[in-house]
């Protein structure tokens, strides 16, 4: 697309030629692709084709702001809610793809999931097998900013929500069959769905817009609580399984990039252990402010944890695609996940990025070593952060130390 197309004037022209050559720029990028959608969102109603995909917020709990989101755009846009189609795109393209969801926002409680038009339609839009067409009207011009946050995907502008009118929207059967189904919880009905192989973010969006669980304590999730409850809840379940199985028998290392992300997922044999490591350079998106390289991890032996975990969201998105890989193989393991986050990753995209990289990674052929000084060795070569950084903040490492200094 030409920049005339999207921005009016000759300077704001040049503007956004500059901002489209230094995408590497986070303010640059959010004015990019704010410029790009005035022109698509400059009146107080769009129409486009929904993905579908919608919203739950947080603040002000359990009065809450829902709503649908919807692109100007018509066509198939199923590729702008479904971040297992994302494998291979830069942070541009994501960016891209969500700055052009509309959010219509209207206040609810939590607790009434069955009252009102809109919340209909948020039903709707969580049960949909396919595109719709849809129109949003608003009681003013939606705010032009991309919103980001470190649990969801980013979406684009927002806006107070008079009228949404929706065409037929036919319901996935899985879908529809886990809705019907008011006596099951909502965890049970979220492990039937992933075993049916209804994607993951389908499933979490569901959960989000209160159609899963009992009956009468069904309740609207806000969107970054059900990311990391559905990904708690389905690798729970794995693991129940993968517990029982025998453990690997030798010592593999599983090696990526993406995003400027680097993996190294380490592999142990023994029984489930489990930790998860991050390290942010500095001018990353959680590091702006420091010179130094902030490094933190969580972790869990056999029995798991019973609380929150330190790091956040992304230990549970990728302990799911973890315990995934152990249940097609049929074995268990100390797993130790290293993740250097490098200056490529200029903004949060949500913990979709761990769980399908994560997954990308564990999908290729893994390397073997004879011992743990091989694998530290390998791994000395491979992040630029010293193996004893790593180890100082890494429980399972220098419990894996320990027990080889004490054994030889």
């Amino acid at each position: 697309m030409e920049a005339r197309e999207v921005v009016g004037t000759d300077t704001e022209v040049v503007r956004s030629r500059l901002v489209y050559r230094n995408m590497h720029d986070p303010a640059m990028l959010k004015y990019y692709y704010k410029m790009r959608t005035i022109n698509l969102v400059d009146k107080e109603e769009i129409a486009g084709s929904a993905p579908p995909d919608l919203f739950i917020g947080s603040f002000g709990y359990p009065k809450v702001f829902i709503g649908p989101m919807l692109p100007p755009v018509f066509g198939n846009t199923t590729i702008f809610s479904m971040p297992e189609m994302w494998g291979g795109l830069d942070i541009p393209k994501i960016v891209e793809y969500r700055s052009l969801l509309v959010r219509g926002m209207h206040k609810a409680d939590v607790h009434n999931v069955e009252q009102g038009r809109v919340e209909e339609v948020v039903r709707d839009f969580a049960l949909a097998g396919t595109n719709a067409d849809a129109e949003m009207i608003f009681s003013r011009r939606p705010n032009l900013r991309v919103a980001f946050d470190e649990n969801s995907q980013p979406f684009g502008p927002s806006a107070p929500l008079k009228e949404v009118d929706v065409g037929n929207i036919p319901a996935n059967r899985d879908m529809e069959s886990a809705y019907s189904d008011t006596d099951m919880n909502a965890t049970e009905a979220s492990v039937e769905l992933y075993q049916k192989g209804v994607p993951v973010s389908r499933i979490q969006r569901a959960l989000s817009a209160g159609v899963l669980g009992v009956g009468r304590r069904r309740k609207f999730v806000p969107t970054r609580w059900s990311i990391t409850a559905v990904d708690d809840a389905l690798s729970k379940a794995n693991l129940e399984e993968v517990k029982t199985y025998n453990t690997i028998d030798s010592l593999m290392v599983y090696e990526g990039t993406a995003l400027d992300n680097r993996w190294l997922i380490l592999m142990f044999p023994g029984s489930w252990t489990y930790e998860s490591i991050e390290a942010w350079h500095p001018n990353t998106s959680w590091n702006t402010d420091s010179k130094k390289i902030a490094i933190y991890g969580s972790h869990e032996f056999f029995k798991g944890r019973s609380t929150y975990a330190e790091i956040g969201g992304c230990y549970y998105a990728a302990r799911l695609a973890v315990s995934e890989l152990f249940k097609r193989i049929k074995k268990q393991a100390t797993v130790v996940i290293l993740r250097e986050v490098h200056s490529g990753y200029i903004m949060p995209v949500g913990v979709w990025n761990v769980r399908e990289h994560v997954r990308e990674v564990l999908g290729t052929q893994p390397l073997r070593f004879h011992d743990i000084h091989e694998v530290m060795e390998h791994v000395k070569a491979k992040m630029d952060i010293h193996p004893n950084s790593w180890i100082q903040n890494s429980r399972i490492l220098r419990e894996l130390l320990l027990q080889r200094r004490l054994f030889s």
